[in-house]
């Protein structure tokens, strides 16, 4: 006798920024009713002034924020670039997909990207931190910290569930 029960959606998508994390995230929430917590709107403090840099919420107050996501929801995408948050979620979820893009790739899509209305007051302010953005993606490779290629590497190698890892070549 066939099993007939289908299993629950519990997705984490990671990668570099511009990667298509929320395109990805947005579109599998549509698709298969998930609900869709992007973690970029509870990793960071809010900002002081539009000027000053942004400092990272303590990961106790996020971890809360995710789990409190978790527990309201059965089935889910969270998606982001936070490996520190993001290797907290990987016992409770089904699957993950890491959009390991070229950093080019990456830049290309963060020139295009739409005003993130979320994230921004507005498209000029959004559109003023590209500069600093751009900097950020083409780093991927080299950094060593939680939003790096190597973090990446090692939530994706050390899942043991069901996993897919995204590669475009130029």
């Amino acid at each position: 006798m066939q099993d007939m029960t289908k299993q629950v959606k519990k997705v984490v998508i990671f990668g570099n920024s511009a990667s298509g994390k929320s395109s990805l995230a947005k579109k599998l929430a549509k698709q298969e009713q998930l609900a869709h917590l992007d973690l970029d709107t509870l990793a960071w403090l809010p900002a002081a002034s539009p000027t000053s840099p942004p400092q990272r919420q303590h990961l106790d107050i996020s971890m809360t924020e995710i789990n409190t996501f978790i527990h309201q929801h059965n089935a889910w995408v969270i998606e982001g670039c936070y490996s520190d948050l993001l290797v907290q979620t990987l016992d409770k979820c089904s699957e993950i997909i890491f959009l390991n893009l070229p950093t080019e790739s990456c830049i290309d899509n963060a020139k295009k990207r739409p005003w993130e209305p979320h994230k921004y007051n507005s498209k000029a302010e959004q559109d003023s931190n590209l500069a600093m953005l751009i900097d950020w993606i083409a780093q991927y490779e080299q950094r060593t910290d939680s939003f790096s290629k190597a973090a990446h590497q090692q939530l994706y190698d050390q899942f043991n569930g069901e996993k897919l890892a995204i590669i475009k070549n130029q």
